[in-house]
């Protein structure tokens, strides 16, 4: 064995010495995580009183020069204990480790996860260990299939789209350990907020905990990975969010998410005032699909910015009770009046057009109680492009600032994308954003600035 090679930062000790049923791995390119992890699957293989045990990556080849052949991979790490059988040998006809262990012989399945009729073969039985490379971009069904028939999972992951079913199924089921979550980057740490399972752990690691990372191969990645793309956010960052076709690849939450607590005090100071309160409502009554109903209130700054400051999100595929539009109007009154509370009025709030179902319920709600809210069909003759246009204006100069408890918006602004074979966004992961642009097309003459109007 090689170990001697293997520089071990405290971290990855600390993740060496953690026992948990599931681990994820997430983090910046080049951090270690698929070196350390491959070293302690095999202790766990060992360990385990299971004979067979998986190992999936996209496919067989990609296992191999990734996983079992490379520097500090499987065999260098364990010489002569393992043998890879790459055609199959005797009982098992399918690619897989022999690993020779105090405990017997263990049989490590090579499974490859882009080939569905292939690991739809492989897959039956109870098995002990399971490490699947690159769970971000694994089949679903694959993940589902295995996961459930493993004792102990272990899955790395660089940062990807964070609307993958991956994430909410599994991934941001996991939390890190209480020492290390100040090491977990805070936009990560938001979206770990599924139902925590009970002894998941999520890991998250960078450059500074490989130790065996030379300075020359850092500083050349880094070099060669252009600053302010998404491919930077994901690689260099650990970040989540789409790689390409993202339509407001300019918005950075380190310039333009403000706190609530912040907000409030620049209003108590006089530097933002306040020229008009807003907000907007899209609507969705699917059960069958993750369509939402998705509330925003704002206000328009005397400086010319906007300010999105609450929001509240139902989804109907969710909810044992799914929302009728009369349950609708309800929670809409309800929410504009506690933002009426918290931050101030907004008489003029605007309803997606198409859903006149709601707009006559929140009208009828309007005659039969006393209620000081204008409710306004969304004024739709600004087309989506147009809106996108505003948008990423707005943004490039700072002009559109969103709450850190607005989690909802702030994702769809980090997945919201291009249709790859049209020229028009995706439907989808743009509820809220909807909802925004209904509150402020009303207004949109009082945010931002024309180009030949700057100094």
């Amino acid at each position: 064995m090689s170990t001697e090679r293997l520089l071990l930062s405290d971290k990855y000790k600390a993740f060496l010495r953690c026992d948990a049923p599931v681990e994820f791995l997430e983090g910046t390119t080049a951090a270690g995580k698929t070196t350390v992890g491959l070293f302690k699957f095999m202790l766990k293989v060992a360990q385990s009183p299971k004979k067979l045990h998986i190992l999936a990556a996209d496919d067989t080849g990609a296992a191999e020069k990734n996983i079992i052949n490379k520097d500090l991979g499987i065999l260098d790490d364990f010489g002569v204990l393992v043998e890879y059988k790459g055609n199959g040998s005797g009982e098992y006809k399918m690619p897989h480790l022999l690993f020779h262990t105090s405990d017997g012989d263990k049989i490590i399945f090579v499974v490859g996860y882009g080939n569905r009729r292939k690991w739809k073969d492989a897959l039956g039985g109870q098995y002990g260990c399971l490490y699947i490379d690159e769970i971000n971009t694994a089949d679903i069904d694959f993940v589902r299939e295995a996961a459930m028939r493993s004792d102990y999972l272990m899955a790395t992951l660089n940062p990807d789209d964070p609307g993958l079913d991956v994430y909410k199924e599994y991934i941001n089921c996991s939390r890190p350990l209480p020492e290390w979550a100040d090491e977990t980057p805070k936009e990560i740490i938001e979206e770990l907020r599924e139902e925590p399972k009970p002894g998941w752990v999520h890991w998250f690691f960078s450059f500074v905990h490989n130790l065996g990372l030379p300075k020359e191969k850092l500083e050349k990645i880094i070099q060669n990975t252009p600053p302010g793309t998404k491919i930077w956010k994901n690689k260099i960052q650990g970040l989540r969010g789409k790689a390409t076709g993202l339509i407001f690849p300019n918005f950075d939450r380190k310039k333009h998410v403000v706190t609530a607590v912040w907000v409030r005090q620049q209003i108590a100071a006089g530097k933002i005032k306040i020229k008009k309160f807003s907000a907007g409502l899209d609507t969705s009554y699917s059960s069958k699909s993750p369509d939402t109903i998705a509330m925003i209130f704002q206000a328009v700054t005397m400086d010319r910015r906007l300010l999105v400051l609450d929001e509240k999100v139902y989804s109907n595929a969710d909810l044992s009770q799914p929302l009728a539009p009369s349950d609708t109007a309800v929670k809409f009154v309800e929410f504009l009046e506690r933002n009426r509370k918290d931050w101030g009025f907004a008489k003029d709030v605007f309803i997606d057009s198409a859903d006149q179902a709601t707009i006559t319920e929140l009208r009828k709600y309007k005659r039969l109680h006393s209620c000081l809210y204008n409710f306004v069909d969304a004024y739709k003759k600004v087309e989506i492009l147009d809106r996108i246009k505003l948008m990423l204006g707005w943004i490039q100069q700072g002009c559109y600032l969103v709450s850190d408890t607005c989690l909802e918006h702030l994702g769809e602004l980090d997945r919201y994308s291009w249709d790859e074979d049209k020229d028009k966004p995706e439907d989808r992961n743009d509820h809220t954003i909807n909802s925004s642009q209904y509150g402020w097309i009303p207004y949109r003459q009082l945010i931002g600035f024309e180009e030949d109007k700057k100094e």
